[in-house]
């Protein structure tokens, strides 16, 4: 079995090319991943961490999908590539500093504690965007950067209605107001960062919570007018 690899290098010329290695069957992709640096090619570079699911750092691209390494079984012919969105740094290692600062935009946590008591059910209403690993799969799938650089993007904004949810958060319109701007609008809800989560996360829901709780605060969907083309009048 053979596996395709994309590799970086910002000094190299050309500074992109793929490379094929050989696979052992029945390994994870992260497995072969340290087999082929130990074995075949030590300049091969790539991340990891907890190797079991839980730390989000091997996110890479399989045949232009999103993956945890440590989780996928590779298959013969399977290209391997960096995500996407975010600056490659070298071979499957790209730079998360940048995304990261979302989280502090979207205002996505605890503003002020009102002192409720949150209930099991309440628990269990945010405990699903609290698992979130910051793998930045979603970030990887999402078409909205490819026109909107300064988008939130999904884990943020899943992140900020976990905190708009929470029964102790009393000052919510702080968060609403924060996500509004090249947020909650400005997805497409296509979906793509659903179907890649690893843990089950459905930013595509939590952004459309969050745009029925910036209704309540009054503010409309600047996009619903567009939808006239299709042959839809509001």
């Amino acid at each position: 079995m053979k596996i395709k690899v994309r590799r970086y290098h910002p000094h190299f010329e050309p500074k992109s090319i793929y490379m094929d290695y050989d696979i052992e069957p029945g390994k994870t992709l992260l497995e072969n991943l340290n087999l082929i640096k130990e074995r075949k090619d030590a300049t091969l570079t790539f991340l990891q961490g907890c190797r079991s699911g839980v730390c989000g750092s091997c996110a890479v691209r399989v045949n232009e999908k999103e993956v945890l390494a440590c989780a996928y079984e590779p298959k013969d012919g399977d290209v391997i590539e960096p995500l996407s969105v975010l600056d490659v740094i070298r071979d499957l290692v790209v730079d998360m500093n940048g995304s990261l600062k979302t989280l502090k935009r979207a205002q996505a946590y605890l503003h002020t504690n009102s002192g409720a008591v949150m209930s099991e059910e309440d628990e269990r209403l945010i405990q699903r965007q609290s698992d979130c690993i910051l793998c930045h799969s979603c970030y990887s799938s999402c078409p909205v950067f490819e026109t909107n650089g300064n988008f939130l993007g999904p884990f943020a904004l899943s992140r900020a209605y976990r905190y708009v949810a929470d029964v102790r958060e009393s000052d919510k319109k702080d968060i609403i107001d924060a996500v509004v701007k090249d947020g909650i609008y400005d997805c497409t809800l296509c979906g793509n960062c659903t179907e890649v989560c690893p843990m089950g996360i459905d930013p595509k829901n939590d952004i459309l919570m969050l745009q029925s709780w910036a209704s309540r605060f009054g503010y409309t969907n600047p996009n619903m007018g567009s939808f006239g083309s299709f042959g839809l009048e509001f």
